[in-house]
C-alpha cells in the first residue's frame, strides 16, 4: 500500500521539502560510495544510538551526540528505504509546507525528528543499534496533514489498482498499525519490530499532530482544489 499522489494542489513551490529530499538522496549516494565497515561507521556517526543519547542527557557533554538527532534523518539504509520514505515525503509534504510556510515548515520538520527520536529513546533506551531514516519527521508531516487536509484523497497503490481513499482513514490506519507494532514489542529485548523504529514513528506523528492542533486556529486553509477534472 502506497501513496502515489493526493488531491491538494499546493499554492506555492514546496522548496523546502524538495530541498530535504535531494539531501537525503546526495547522502544516500554518498553511502554507496563507501565499504560495508564504513558504511556501518557512518550509521554509528551520524545515526542515533539511544544508550548513548540518553548517557548525554544524564551528562551533557558537546554537541555532537544530539546533533545525531538531526543527521540522522538524512542517512538511510537501502534503496527501498529511502524510496519509500521520499515518495511519502513527496506526497504529503508539500501541502503541510504550503499550510505552514517554508520557514515554520523546516522548524517543525525539526521538531517532529526531535519527538521522534524522543518517545524512540525513552522505549528503547538501552538499544545499541542506531537508528537513521527520516520515517520519524516525515510521520511528523503525516500528523501535520491529518488535521490540515483529513478530507483530502490520496491515490493509494494496492497491488496493481490505483485507489483514492480519504486521508483520514489511510492516515489514521497507517497510525494505527504503527502503534499496534509498537504495543507488540513490549517485553522483546528491544522497543522495536523487525528492525523498525516504529516508536519514532508514533513519536513523530503525536508532535506533527500536536503542533498543528495548536496552530490549526492561525492557518487559512482554501477549499480543496483537486489536480485533474476526472478525479
Amino acid at each position: 500500500m502506497f501513496p502515489v499522489s493526493d488531491e491538494p494542489e499546493a499554492r506555492s513551490v514546496p522548496f523546502v521539502n524538495v530541498a530535504i529530499i535531494i539531501a537525503c538522496v546526495l547522502v544516500f549516494l554518498y553511502e554507496l560510495t563507501l565499504s560495508m565497515s564504513q558504511v556501518n561507521r557512518f550509521f554509528f556517526d551520524y545515526g542515533v544510538v539511544p544508550r548513548q543519547l540518553d548517557r548525554w542527557l544524564q551528562h551533557p557533554s558537546g554537541l555532537e551526540e544530539p546533533a545525531t538527532i538531526i543527521t540522522s534523518a538524512f542517512v538511510h539504509g537501502g534503496f527501498l528505504h529511502l524510496g519509500g520514505n521520499m515518495l511519502y515525503l513527496w506526497v504529503f509534504g508539500d501541502n503541510v509546507e504550503d499550510a505552514l510556510g517554508h520557514l515554520l515548515y523546516a522548524l517543525f520538520y525539526v521538531a517532529a525528528a526531535v519527538g521522534a527520536v524522543a518517545l524512540q529513546v525513552a522505549i528503547d533506551t538501552n538499544s545499541v543499534v542506531p537508528m537513521v531514516g527520516a520515517s520519524g519527521a516525515i510521520s511528523g508531516v503525516m500528523g501535520g496533514y491529518f488535521v490540515l487536509y483529513p478530507t483530502a484523497r490520496v491515490n493509494v497503490l494496492f497491488g496493481f489498482f490505483l485507489l483514492p481513499v480519504p486521508a483520514v482513514f489511510l492516515i489514521g490506519f497507517w497510525f494505527g498499525l504503527q502503534l499496534l507494532s509498537g504495543v507488540a514489542t513490549f517485553g522483546t529485548a528491544q522497543g522495536a519490530s523487525e528492525g523498525v523504529a516504529v516508536w519514532a514513528h508514533v513519536g513523530g506523528f503525536i508532535t506533527g499532530l500536536a503542533i498543528v492542533l495548536a496552530l490549526r486556529p492561525f492557518i487559512h486553509i482554501p477549499p480543496l482544489r483537486r489536480r485533474t477534472e476526472g478525479w
